[in-house]
């Protein structure tokens, strides 16, 4: 059993954290863990994107004696938290493929002469018996496993080589160990525990509400659209992602974003690894750049300042969704989740889990993840409370996402059911045919496409018999009616059929609620809650309250040119100088002094000392001009 760390151990954390991160206390349970893990115990930490869980083994690694080492999964980003880390003081180093000889032997060096705090590697390095041998020869003062989802086989980002990190407590028995996540149901975290040996470690589990992101689910018609006014009348010149299913439309719309006037580009699997760490590299370092993206983007990503995730195609999990859309607002700020998804989407999910590789298990739980994120679509509770729901927690109504702000109308679609399952089962049972949405609607609008005549269908008895809805009207008919279960899709050609379920409509035995989309102002108020100058990014963000006064927006934005300035000359992102958080709060502060900036969140001994009298500077200019 772990001890728990002294009272000079935890007065050292606190220290830390004011001296290195700029920050005066911890939030939530980050110093809870931070003692359990100083004391030498192991951890399994659940906390949402943006919550401070790096800091849960940076400053046990600055307390304790020896390097900490951290199992990072994306060599991309390493550089970046390395050079992060650097910026604050810390002694930081990475061990990966990019890597020459001189500049792995020099790392090396520093690991074992004890000059490095903190030592990055990818989970495949620990395969090397060269690695395995060089940190014996060290001191390790803790393993900290970062995305340790990776582990869960049918997770999400699923990893293989997270699989032998069950082996650290076998070799160093006596190296507490923390493996952090931002998202894991109460079966994931089962598999987690199981997976890297970890059972008897303390579980901590942070709320995963994330406040400061309004969450929004539109029905798709003509998704391009929809998303360029997104962009252009509620985030111009904000960085964002848009993930789409397939690398040909991250490429379709990425071209399209760009023949618009909007900097974007494209990272999927299909391209070149170093195309593909350049963009990742440009969107980290640069402002107001869209990353149009498969999931093959966004694990680890540092970017704080990422205003919105918008979604083109419907995600495959509540669990994915949750990650994905965690990658806004890093720094506490408001910022939007967006996804438009349609009844394709649908049928295009439904058929690669009937044909995906695996036993029915598997099937049966894809599946599962699918119909709770239709239910989260669908729902006219709200949104944030439903997802919270799926990870275990209880929440009242947030008042941030579309159906707290724009409540829609539920109405009875009992007799719409029944006629459009009427037509499914007419075509089935008279006909022997089975066809897709667009062919069964056609036939309850009454159309006579060249389709419906050459089958015959225009003769059926439910033929124009749903002129009461529009065309979009009958699709959001069945995409809920695919969502509660009561008609499904057939893997081959996408035909609608019928379920068990759908017996109990058609003999009037089950009332049918259906959703109507209300109509709505473009733009949706993003309302941050929080306050306070506490640890991690997002700590400050209150304090820099999103709508500036036009004075210290004035000055918000020459702080941001002079960092941007800064940054490109150094080589480095943006955000490592200092986030748009601290920024907000100098221009709101206006500090005429050193100690004066010293109290502002974000702002500890390094970044004082290497850029205070810069940023003095410019708020001085500022107040002559």
């Amino acid at each position: 059993m772990a001890s728990p760390s002294t009272g000079i151990e935890a007065s050292e954390a606190l220290r830390i954290l004011n001296r290195v991160f700029g920050y005066d206390s911890f939030r939530g349970s980050q110093q809870e863990i931070i003692d359990h893990l100083i004391g030498g115990g192991d951890a399994l930490v659940l906390m949402p994107t943006g919550g401070g869980k790096s800091l849960c083994y940076q400053i046990p690694a600055l307390v304790r004696r020896g390097v900490g080492v951290v199992i990072s999964p994306l060599i991309a980003l390493m550089q970046d938290q390395v050079g992060a880390l650097t910026a604050l003081g810390v002694r930081a180093g990475f061990l990966n493929s990019t890597q020459d000889s001189y500049e792995r032997r020099q790392v090396e060096t520093a690991f074992l002469a004890g000059d490095l705090d903190l030592l990055y590697l990818a989970p495949e390095r620990l395969r090397a018996e060269s690695t395995v041998r060089l940190l014996d020869r060290g001191t390790i003062s803790l393993f900290a496993i970062d995305e340790a989802h990776c582990v869960a086989q049918w997770g999400h980002d699923f990893r293989p080589d997270y699989l032998e990190l069950s082996a650290l407590h076998e070799r160093w028995p006596q190296v507490p160990r923390i493996a952090l996540t931002a998202t894991a149901t109460e079966a994931t975290r089962a598999e987690i525990t199981s997976r890297l040996n970890l059972a008897g470690a303390r579980q901590f589990v942070a709320s995963f509400d994330r406040p400061n992101i309004s969450y929004r689910i539109v029905p798709k018609n003509e998704p391009k659209r929809q998303l360029l006014e997104l962009l252009r009348t509620e985030h111009p010149g904000d960085s964002g992602i848009v993930y789409c299913l397939s690398r040909a439309s991250t490429e379709k719309i990425a071209d399209f974003l760009a023949g618009s006037g909007i900097d974007a580009l494209p990272y999927h699997a299909g391209l070149d690894a170093r195309t593909r760490a350049a963009n990742q590299a440009r969107f980290l370092r640069a402002d107001g750049l869209v990353m149009v993206a498969t999931i093959a983007f966004g694990m680890g990503i540092d970017k704080p300042d990422v205003r919105f995730v918008a979604h083109l195609d419907l995600p495959k999990s509540v669990e994915g969704y949750y990650q994905e859309t965690g990658r806004a607002g890093r720094d506490g700020l408001p910022s939007t989740a967006w996804l438009a998804y349609g009844l394709a989407d649908v049928v295009q999910l439904r058929k690669l889990i009937d044909t995906s590789e695996g036993d029915a298990a598997h099937h049966r739980r894809m599946g599962t993840h699918l119909d709770a994120m239709l239910a989260l679509c669908e729902t006219v509770e709200c949104r944030r409370s439903q997802m919270l729901g799926y990870f275990g927690e209880q929440a009242t109504a947030c008042g941030n996402c579309d159906t707290c702000l724009f409540p829609p109308q539920t109405w009875d679609g009992t007799i719409a059911a029944q006629k459009l399952l009427s037509a499914v089962f007419r075509l089935r049972n008279e006909r022997g045919q089975k066809f897709g949405a667009g062919q069964v609607i056609d036939i309850l609008l009454g159309k006579s496409t060249p389709k419906v005549s050459q089958h015959g269908h225009d003769s059926l008895t439910v033929f124009g018999i749903g002129t009461e809805l529009r065309e979009a009207e009958w699709r959001g008919v069945v995409r809920q009616l695919l969502a509660q279960g009561l008609l499904a899709v057939e893997p081959d050609y996408g035909a609608l059929v019928l379920t068990e379920a759908s017996r109990e409509v058609l003999g009037k035995q089950r009332q049918v609620p259906l959703r109507r989309e209300p109509e709505r102002p473009a733009r949706a108020a993003n309302t941050p809650r929080g306050s306070g100058r506490a640890a991690g990014p997002g700590g400050g963000a209150a304090g820099a309250a999103a709508e500036l006064p036009a004075a210290a927006a004035d000055l918000f934005e020459q702080l941001r040119a002079w960092r941007g300035a800064t940054a490109k000359e150094q080589g480095m992102p943006a955000y490592v100088i200092f986030h748009d958080a601290t920024l907000r709060q100098v221009a709101v502060q206006r500090p005429a002094t050193l100690a004066e900036l010293a109290t502002v969140s974000g702002v500890g001994e390094a970044k004082l000392a290497k850029y205070g009298q810069q940023v003095l500077d410019t708020v001085a200019a500022a107040g002559a001009d």
